[in-house]
């Protein structure tokens, strides 16, 4: 009996001297913790000066912009560093009334939903046909996209350019959407494939057996389930179109059909450069963008959840 006893003590005393001990155990814990309050104060001060450097590196300019554009123009062009001098709403109201800067907004809307919309729906699908279908040229196409974005913008105007003048779209907002999509569409595609690829292909055929079509289990099944990919595409598709300038310039030739970005440039003349007029349209630019920013983040959140499914 007693010799059963030590053999189930001596038993029990191995198994626990061999069993592994888990990662995040109160031992790692406590070294971490450790090192956590070895951390000196001169380190500390050194890690938190440099953070707030850095932060003040990426407001400085714009706060700067902001300041600015409440000041007159000799003020802005002053080498006196004041925050505000003699501040003022007039360059704001010159810029919404006495230029076309509200025509402006409205072709940079129609050119960035276009883009975004077209874009959106171009990407997912190529993006979900990639991931899901074994069809020949399948991976040459990903390779197309991924080579078409090693080409610079400024070897790619005179091609599209000459596209564009044949079809007789020079100075129209659709060769703009046509231009914008040649960048958004290819980064987007392999952006989403990979999304696509992480759902499961077992949704997809539990769809098929309940009597859905290929893009009937795209639209109603994995779709919703990409919505953070979705969300992440909109916004970058958005901002391709709403800050580009390069394509603007080249095929836009009368005021009347600028967008914002490059309307701005009507502000910076070559001998009488107007920066009171120019902050001010700058901050009026951002708020669309930060409209969708927002948007974009709220969908984001949202759509981490609701591609949440049970194991």
């Amino acid at each position: 009996m007693s010799q059963s006893t030590s053999s189930g003590t001596a038993a029990s005393t191995a198994r626990t001297a061999t069993a592994p001990i888990k990662a995040g155990s109160a031992p790692a814990e406590t070294a971490r913790r450790a090192g956590r309050r070895r951390r000196s104060r001169a380190t500390s001060l050194l890690l938190h000066g440099t953070m707030i450097v850095a932060s003040l590196i990426a407001i400085g300019p714009i706060v700067w912009v902001l300041l600015s554009s409440f000041k007159p123009g000799y003020a802005v062009q002053s080498t006196d560093l004041t925050l505000v001098q003699d501040p003022t709403l007039a360059n704001y109201r010159y810029v919404l009334f006495d230029t076309s800067f509200l025509r402006w907004l409205l072709n940079s809307v129609i050119v960035a939903a276009g883009t975004m919309g077209i874009g959106i729906f171009l990407s997912a699908t190529t993006g979900y046909a990639v991931s899901r279908f074994n069809f020949p040229g399948r991976r040459p196409l990903m390779m197309v996209f991924l080579v078409t974005q090693m080409f610079p913008v400024a070897i790619l105007i005179v091609p599209i350019y000459t596209i564009m003048a044949r079809l007789g779209l020079i100075n129209t907002l659709p060769s703009l959407v046509i231009a914008y999509l040649t960048i958004a569409v290819p980064f987007c595609a392999w952006m989403l494939k990979g999304y696509f690829d992480s759902i499961p292909t077992s949704l997809d055929e539990a769809a098929a057996l309940d009597g859905c079509s290929p893009f009937a289990t795209f639209w109603r099944v994995v779709l919703p389930l990409a919505r953070p990919a979705v969300a992440v595409t909109a916004f970058y598709t958005f901002l391709t179109a709403w800050g580009e300038v390069a394509y603007a310039s080249a095929f836009i030739q009368t005021d009347n059909q600028f967008t914002l970005a490059y309307g701005l440039r009507q502000f910076v003349p070559q001998f009488n450069p107007q920066w009171e007029y120019l902050t001010a349209a700058a901050v009026l630019v951002t708020v669309p963008a930060g409209l969708v920013f927002m948007f974009a983040q709220r969908h984001l959140v949202s759509g981490l959840t609701a591609g949440g499914t049970k194991g």
